[in-house]
């Protein structure tokens, strides 16, 4: 019988669901989560191409290669939906608070960093400390040059501070980086009365270790010389090892390796802080 117009339907019908087939396609569109890191593992990848073409002088920028291949592995992990809802809910939740936790940790890091980028000493200190970097077959890396060129200016503009070249001899460097930017001082016209060598250290720690026994600590006004990216840590690790008067100069580094820069000194910091360096 059909029904009238004005007829009630019942409240207990009323309430019955009615589900509707889609039709056409499936929705394919991708997860943001997904897009993004395959743009992260792309950029990553193509970065660490770039820098290995120009040269860095260590195997670092593999790690680029490393995290771009990792972020194309979470990418296409992401991209199907059904594999990651079947996840347990507090695996998930794990995966995205640790992710965070790092970004939060790599954003204060590099804050810290930034803070002693653009350091700049007061005239007249007693010492100078040159950090060491890569000494080539041809002379100094680009890195290194530029810690040097830096120093330069100072020791012209005050002919009282004593300066102290820190670097010993790697397996790949036909010299120790101290005896190499002890003769580009001189060659740029420092007299050599005025350099002391320290040609043991292997990094940073020992840098200013080593360097310190050659000076009062406590007591001298103390330069250090190195780049910018890098002025934090070495500042911190002074300080640490009972430096009491010390500022920084920071050179300047190569544009198109500062993400590099950043990455490696991030994991730079982390490694002194476990190892109690800062």
């Amino acid at each position: 019988m059909r029904r009238q117009k004005n007829e009630l339907t019942p409240f207990e019908k009323s309430r019955k669901v009615i589900y509707l087939e889609r039709r056409g396609r499936p929705e394919r569109r991708l997860p943001f989560s997904a897009v993004f890191f395959w743009i992260l593992g792309v950029c990553c990848i193509l970065y660490c191409a770039g820098v290995a073409v120009i040269g860095f002088g260590t195997y670092f920028f593999l790690v680029w290669g490393g995290l771009g291949a990792g972020a194309l592995l979470v990418g296409t992990f992401l991209a199907d939906r059904e594999r990651v809802r079947r996840l347990p809910g507090w695996l998930r939740g794990a995966a995205v608070t640790v992710f965070l936790a790092g970004v939060i940790l790599f954003c204060a890091v590099e804050g810290l960093i930034f803070s002693q980028y653009h350091a700049k000493p007061q005239p007249g200190a007693d010492y100078m400390i040159i950090l060491g970097a890569q000494w080539k077959m041809s002379g100094p890396s680009e890195v290194l040059r530029r810690r040097l060129d830096r120093a330069l200016e100072y020791l012209r503009e005050n002919p009282d501070t004593i300066v102290i070249v820190s670097g010993g001899q790697g397996s790949n460097e036909p010299v120790s980086e101290a005896a190499g930017m002890r003769q580009y001082l001189v060659d740029a016209g420092i007299s050599d009365e005025r350099i002391l060598t320290e040609d043991r250290s292997t990094n940073t720690a020992e840098n200013l270790a080593f360097s310190g026994r050659l000076l009062d600590a406590s007591g001298d006004r103390v330069v250090i010389v190195t780049n910018n990216f890098h002025m934090f840590r070495a500042l911190k690790i002074a300080e640490k090892q009972g430096y009491k008067n010390t500022e920084g100069l920071a050179a300047s580094a190569v544009a198109g390796l500062v993400p590099n820069n950043l990455l490696r000194e991030f994991l730079g910091v982390v490694k002194d802080f476990v190892m109690g360096n800062l």
